[in-house]
């Protein structure tokens, strides 16, 4: 990753174990990467709606928890782009890794009767997570984090496309633009990584402003928040679907897809 930038800011020197490629409090003296945090606002806010939603549409808990753990990523990302501590670190990779385990839980439990729960698979998930922290805190290897994380979205990836090519197939168009918002994201996470050098001298050429277009970090995290939120959006669509609801997906000012729940009809 890319060294500390020249310039010191209000938190300090940076401990944690990664670094990115944007320059260090280039923007902001209280802010280390500013477009890598605020760009987190993709994962705090659209999320915060969707509970909201959720919680009075009358839906499951674990949608609602599904939400808030997508929100809880943002928000540790934000701490830790905003300071680049170690502690902050912890902050936005754990929760990652228990926000997919809920993503699991849910999207294998789409087609269980209300009100059930899957208590071997809340049990393998819960002690996938204590594991991977336990090993994580004690081996601080950012390598190993990112292969966890991983094979969670992989495991996520392989349950989607059964859905959208098996059971509903109208919904392959909110699955494969989810997958592939996400895999866009993924692809410019490392292009910032590989040609950082070269993003650098081409912003010094650069008015700020057209600059922080090529902080390919910061868009990692407006895809992929996207992407994780459609998925949820997936998710949910077919949880309400198998049990008789009435989902549709609507657009916020013709812009941000929310989904709406109506009840089943009476008989």
């Amino acid at each position: 990753m890319a060294p500390a930038g020249d310039r010191e800011g209000y938190w300090g020197p940076p401990t944690s174990t990664l670094e990115w490629c944007e320059e260090n409090y280039a923007v902001s003296y209280y802010i280390a990467e500013f477009w890598n945090t605020v760009s987190n606002l993709i994962f705090i806010l659209p999320p915060i709606y969707g509970a909201i939603q959720t919680y009075k549409d009358g839906l499951e808990k674990r949608y609602l928890a599904a939400y808030l753990c997508l929100t809880a990523v943002g928000l540790g990302s934000w701490c830790f782009h905003m300071t680049l501590k170690y502690e902050m670190q912890l902050l936005d990779e754990l929760p990652m890794i228990y926000s997919c385990c809920v993503f699991v839980y849910c999207l294998y439990e789409c087609f269980k009767y209300k009100n059930t729960v899957n208590y071997p698979l809340l049990f393998l998930l819960i002690t996938y997570s204590i594991v991977v922290s336990i090993v994580y805190l004690n081996l601080k290897e950012p390598v190993f984090h990112q292969v966890m994380y991983g094979t969670l979205v992989s495991i996520i990836v392989l349950r989607s496309v059964y859905i959208v090519l098996w059971v509903y197939p109208w919904l392959r168009g909110l699955g494969y633009t989810s997958l592939t918002v996400f895999l866009m994201g993924f692809f410019l996470w490392n292009v910032d990584n590989i040609f950082c050098d070269k993003l650098r001298a081409l912003r010094e050429k650069m008015p700020p402003v057209v600059g922080a277009v090529t902080q390919f970090h910061a868009w990692w995290h407006i895809l992929t928040g996207l992407g994780s939120y459609l998925h949820i959006l997936l998710s949910l669509y077919t949880r309400t679907l198998f049990l008789k609801h009435r989902p549709k997906v609507k657009f916020v000012f013709g812009i941000w897809p929310v989904l709406l729940v109506e009840p089943p009809k009476k008989l």
